[in-house]
C-alpha cells in the first residue's frame, strides 16, 4: 500500500473510532491530502457517495457541488457512472474532447474564479465490503491540456484505486447514515 493510502486509512480509522459524528465534512481534510499528494488543487479533487437506493451518485466533494444535483446511475455519458457500475479505474488525459456532461464543470468553486473545463481527470471506485459506495476523481483544470498539466499515469491510477479502497469505510458509513 502506498504511503497517500496508508496515511488515508489511518485517518479514516481514527474518524470513524472518534465520539463524533461523521459528516460529509470529515472528508475535507482527507480531500487536502489527497490533492497533496496528487499535486492538484482541492477543488480538483471530487468524492460522490452512491445513495443507499443505488440509483444516483451525490457529490460530496467539492462542497459547492453537494446542492448543485446528482448523477442518475441511468447516465450513459457520466466518467463516475461508468466507474461505479463496472468497478474499475479509469483515466483519461483528453477528457475536454469527449462528450460528458459539463453541468458540474459550470460551477464556480472559488471566489471571484474563472471556471476552468476539466482537461485531464482519474477516476475510481470508492469500495467497501466488495461493493461500490461512492466514486473519487482526481482533475486537471486548464484552459488546453497542456496548462492544465502533465498527463495522468498508470502509477497514478493505481495510487487513486489505493485511494479508493482507503476511503471505502468512511464512505459506507455515510451512506448508512443517509438510509
Amino acid at each position: 500500500m502506498s504511503k497517500l493510502a496508508t496515511e488515508l486509512t489511518r485517518a479514516v480509522e481514527e474518524l470513524l473510532r472518534s465520539d463524533n459524528p461523521v459528516e460529509a465534512d470529515a472528508l475535507v481534510p482527507l480531500a487536502e491530502r489527497i490533492a497533496a499528494g496528487f499535486n492538484v488543487r482541492n477543488d480538483e479533487v471530487a468524492i460522490l457517495l452512491l445513495d443507499p437506493r443505488r440509483r444516483a451518485l451525490c457529490f460530496l466533494l467539492p462542497r459547492k457541488l453537494r446542492n448543485i444535483g446528482t448523477i442518475p446511475m441511468t447516465s450513459t455519458t457520466a466518467l463516475a457512472v461508468r466507474t461505479a457500475r463496472e468497478m474499475r479505474p479509469e483515466v483519461n488525459n483528453n477528457f475536454a474532447a469527449v462528450r460528458h456532461a459539463s453541468v458540474f464543470e459550470a460551477v464556480p468553486l472559488q471566489e471571484n474564479a474563472l471556471t476552468e473545463p476539466i482537461q485531464k481527470i482519474m477516476s475510481a471506485p470508492i469500495v467497501a465490503d466488495g461493493r461500490v459506495v461512492g466514486v473519487v476523481q482526481i482533475s486537471r483544470k486548464g484552459s488546453s491540456p497542456k496548462t492544465a498539466g502533465s498527463d495522468f499515469t498508470p502509477k497514478d491510477l493505481n495510487e487513486l484505486k489505493a485511494v479508493g479502497a482507503a476511503l471505502g469505510p468512511c464512505l459506507k458509513h455515510l451512506q448508512g447514515q443517509s438510509e
